[in-house]
């Protein structure tokens, strides 16, 4: 058979600005979606946000994990191999080396159920989003932890403690990919101007909507609108694999009245995003790298942090253009009507 792809829209929208300790640029921002409002949508938020003076951003924190499972004759044999693991696991970086020259082992979790021994490996993996970077030396980690205690046996390279594609509380809580905050404030002037709203408004409806409306749906470390539809449209654009706005969508968003004005802010604690590795080498992705800057020589993981915040920005965007737009009645449905169909 033949190779085939499957087509999907992809327009790049704003420009933005965007500014942080990592990042001081006015850029467009690429989206491939089916959904085609979100291109006007997160569109008008880019605007605003440019008209605002820009939205600042920063990476908090990156890591990748890898759980890895052990099957214990007991519980006390499980808790002292643990025990020899957390002894030797300054020396374990030894052995992640062996496997690759950008992955770096920089903590790790346990959990013990029954007989069963759990270890939550996490890395850093230079500018790769790095799932078989640290499967791989979690490969090797489970042969010198097997060797250091005979007493367990292999069960599996991966235990669902990591957690992969799966909406959890341990992601939001010790973070999987790019921990990754994006703010903005806008006057309040131009928030009618641009979004036909106020900041009052927008304020109440996150309160209403995103944490009263998500914790009586028994929503998981997520109180948000639709994270959702901006990472997918990004990581489609930009060859990522789509399956990690699982956990991706699991962020917060933030709205205050500040002195008139409207103080708007997304934490998107599990930015699963890498600018080399699979699906980077297709033509359209390397345009898209070069046009975002994400090709420059820098120090390793700086032009994937680069990419997480321009993410970033585009999730605020459409964020805050959809809470704006469901402050007026009939605005949603009408944008979907004009641009669907």
């Amino acid at each position: 058979m033949s190779n085939l792809f499957a087509n999907v829209p992809l327009q790049w929208v704003g420009p933005v600005k965007i500014t942080g300790p990592e990042i001081n640029v006015e850029i467009e921002l690429p989206l491939a979606t089916y959904e085609t409002p979100l291109f006007a949508s997160v569109n008008r938020g880019a605007r605003v946000a440019t008209a605002s003076g820009g939205i600042k951003a920063v990476v908090i924190d990156e890591r990748m994990s890898r759980s890895v499972l052990f099957e214990a004759p007991d519980a006390v044999v499980a808790f002292h191999c643990l025990e020899k693991i957390k002894a030797a696991f300054p020396k374990f970086g030894t052995v992640v080396a062996t496997t690759s020259r950008f992955a770096k082992l920089i903590d790790f979790h346990s959990q013990i159920a029954g007989n069963l021994l759990f270890i939550r490996f996490e890395f850093t993996t230079g500018d790769a989003s790095g799932h078989n970077m640290v499967t791989f030396a979690s490969e090797a980690l489970m042969t010198h932890i097997l060797e250091l205690c005979p007493e367990l046996k292999y069960e599996s390279i991966s235990g669902n403690f990591c957690t992969d594609k799966k909406a959890t509380g341990v992601n939001g809580i010790l973070g999987r990919g790019k921990y990754v905050v994006a703010e903005l404030t806008i006057p309040g002037k131009l928030v009618q101007k641009y979004l036909k709203s106020t900041p009052e408004k927008i304020v109440q409806l996150n309160i209403r909507k995103n944490l009263t409306g998500t914790m009586l749906a028994g929503g998981l470390r997520s109180a948000n609108a639709h994270y959702a539809n901006m990472l997918l449209a990004f990581y489609l654009a930009t060859g990522q694999d789509a399956a990690n706005i699982i956990e991706g969508s699991q962020g917060v968003t933030q709205a205050e009245v500040r002195n008139g004005d409207l103080w708007f802010a997304a934490t998107i604690p599990n930015l699963i995003v890498g600018t080399v590795g699979n699906g980077k080498g297709l033509p359209f992705v390397e345009e898209v790298m070069q046009k975002l800057g994400c090709r420059e020589e820098r120090e390793p993981g700086a032009n994937a942090r680069r990419l997480a915040l321009i993410c970033s920005a585009a999730v605020l965007c459409g964020e805050l253009s959809l809470m704006a737009a469901l402050t007026n009645p009939g605005e949603l449905m009408a944008a979907h009507r004009k641009l669907e169909r």
